[in-house]
């Protein structure tokens, strides 16, 4: 029988993996994201599509069903509310707060959470820029454009980072991408794998697949 915690994760998991990526969110998928055996989350997939949270057919995409976004998405709020606390009230650094609230969340209540809400001023965002559901599993409306996407001579703002990569998080914050800095795209290539990017009159480059987890917004 999975444990509400091992409910939660794979929940999560499968509405992360939607988040980034349009692609049909797969067993294999879900275990590369879990770092799981295929064959363990194919047990454990085929038990959660029989409680109803989720629909997989064979060989086929794993959904969430209306029972099981439900889940994902409270237990998405607590990890990002989480991950806001630990930084602005504990002096976290945005690439330490991912591995703490893995734990916390599972640990803490639903009264815990919307207190904390309340203290926090109800935020709508986490410090990675990532959407904080609200208490009734609504999300703020957003258009956002990856970085490796952006045209050339195009200005515009951080609005999101993954926060799958720690390593990646603190060399993005070395060089001064952080949320909301603007950001010039100065060339982008293709054949090399890169893009020049000018923040605050600063060139540096970046590697495509990093520019690929950074989402942007037109800058004001």
């Amino acid at each position: 029988m999975a444990t509400e915690t091992t409910i939660e994760d794979y929940l999560k998991a499968v509405w992360n993996a939607g988040e980034w990526s349009d692609a049909p969110v797969t067993v294999s998928a879900l275990s590369a994201r879990l770092g799981l055996s295929p064959s363990s989350v194919s047990e454990i997939v085929r038990k959660l599509t029989a409680r109803g949270l989720l629909t997989h057919e064979r060989y086929g995409s794993v959904d969430l069903t209306d029972a099981g976004r439900t889940i994902a998405l409270a237990t998405v709020r607590k990890h990002r509310l989480i991950e806001t606390f630990l930084v602005d009230y504990l002096g976290y650094e945005w690439d330490e707060v991912h591995d703490e609230a893995e734990v916390l969340e599972h640990a803490v209540s639903d009264e815990f959470v919307e207190r904390l809400a309340t203290r926090l001023g109800e935020p709508t965002h986490d410090p990675h820029g990532d959407p904080i559901p609200a208490a009734d599993g609504s999300l703020p409306a957003e258009e956002q454009t990856d970085l490796a996407s952006v045209a050339e001579g195009e200005r515009v703002r951080v609005a999101r980072v993954s926060d799958d990569d720690p390593e990646l998080l603190r060399h993005l914050r070395d060089v001064g991408i952080d949320i909301g800095a603007v950001v010039e795209v100065v060339a982008r290539r293709s054949v090399a794998g890169t893009v020049d990017l000018s923040i605050a009159g600063t060139l540096l480059t970046l590697g495509l697949p990093a520019a690929r987890v950074i989402l942007t917004e037109p800058a004001a």
